[in-house]
């Protein structure tokens, strides 16, 4: 039963890092406000795919809640009706969370996904907790955690709803990343807390030290990235989705100080490889977070010589990620003393 527990929770965590790509990609297509409702899309549990399907229409049938974009507003069906002849305001409210009415297919569709994919991972954490409940007696704290990830992902929703109704306020994208990722530290936790496996890893505090200095540089250099991020949509938004050579034209102080900081980053890092290996710790993840770093290295450098080449930016943001997650469950071996070098 732990194995199934084990497994159920490493399929959340996939489930998870799904939705933070569908999320990159989401943001790299400027589909975040493909579904301008939420938590339906248009008023409909599968969206339209025509515009025809939002516009009014005589004698046709709407269900209450139902969208139709009216004079460039969005109008709400107050109930179920059938349309007569001609055009009725009574039977339609004025959407007011925003003024935000088009329709772009292909934009709705990455939205749409992006929501599925949140859907299936909202289901697995819930089947996790539920299954969490066996170990209540022998392990409360799996079972408490377990059930704080499904609020955690609830809560997560919720903010997805406020970044719809904002209109893609920047601020409140950078916080919607910020909890994903405090969701993957949740579920590793309860991965690395529910394996009985006897791993040969040497306990030692100078390594837990820097481990713990590497991963709070992670989430610096996360948060530099998504101010980053930001300035580049404005420049979107001022020189349109073609026009890629300008988008770090004159860029923010805040640009350089992401590129300068990533020199720390594999410092620190490569600081600690070397540590680990030196002594022979047994920290094997640490492989993992350089062979990471690498990669999410020359994704930056081929975002700004190459013009931010296509899949670049979804690649860089889901890498960064990652190694976050690594760093986070390399922290945890470090933490726990398994075997001590006094023992050897």
């Amino acid at each position: 039963m732990t194995k199934f527990f084990r497994k159920l929770a490493k399929l959340s965590l996939i489930l998870v890092y799904l939705v933070i790509l569908a999320g990159a990609v989401v943001r790299m297509t400027g589909s975040g406000m493909g579904c301008p409702d939420w938590p339906k899309c248009f008023g409909y549990y599968i969206p339209p795919t025509q515009p025809s399907e939002l516009q009014w229409e005589p004698n046709r049938e709407f269900k209450k809640g139902q969208v139709i974009i009216v004079n460039e507003t969005l109008q709400v069906a107050k109930k179920d009706f059938q349309t007569s002849l001609k055009y009725n305001k009574g039977n339609w409210e004025t959407y007011t969370k925003h003024d935000y009415a088009i329709f772009n297919p292909w934009h709705t569709w990455v939205e749409y996904i992006n929501r599925l994919c949140g859907a299936l991972a909202g289901l697995a954490t819930l089947a996790l907790a539920f299954a969490s409940f066996k170990f209540w007696k022998t392990r409360k704290r799996i079972t408490i955690l377990s059930w704080l990830v499904v609020f955690s992902m609830g809560f997560q929703a919720w903010l997805g709803a406020t970044v719809v109704y904002s209109v893609l306020e920047p601020v409140k994208i950078t916080i919607h990343m910020l909890m994903a990722l405090f969701i993957v530290a949740l579920l590793l936790y309860i991965i690395y807390m529910a394996n009985n496996e006897d791993k040969r890893i040497i306990y030692d505090k100078k390594t837990l030290i820097m481990a713990i200095v590497a991963l709070c540089f992670t989430l610096v250099q996360i948060a530099m990235g998504a101010q980053v991020r930001q300035f580049v949509d404005h420049q979107i938004d001022l020189f349109g989705e073609t026009a890629k050579s300008m988008w770090l034209e004159n860029p923010s102080i805040i640009f350089y100080a992401h590129r300068s900081f990533s020199i720390l980053v594999v410092l620190i890092n490569g600081l600690l490889a070397y540590r680990i290996y030196k002594l022979k710790l047994g920290h094997f993840k640490m492989y993992w977070v350089l062979f990471i770093l690498i990669v999410e290295i020359f994704s930056g450098i081929s975002m700004y010589y190459l013009n931010f080449p296509f899949t670049s930016q979804p690649l860089h943001l889901v890498l960064a990620s990652i190694l976050f997650g690594v760093q986070f469950y390399l922290v945890l071996d470090a933490l726990k003393p398994k075997i001590s070098p006094k023992t050897l």
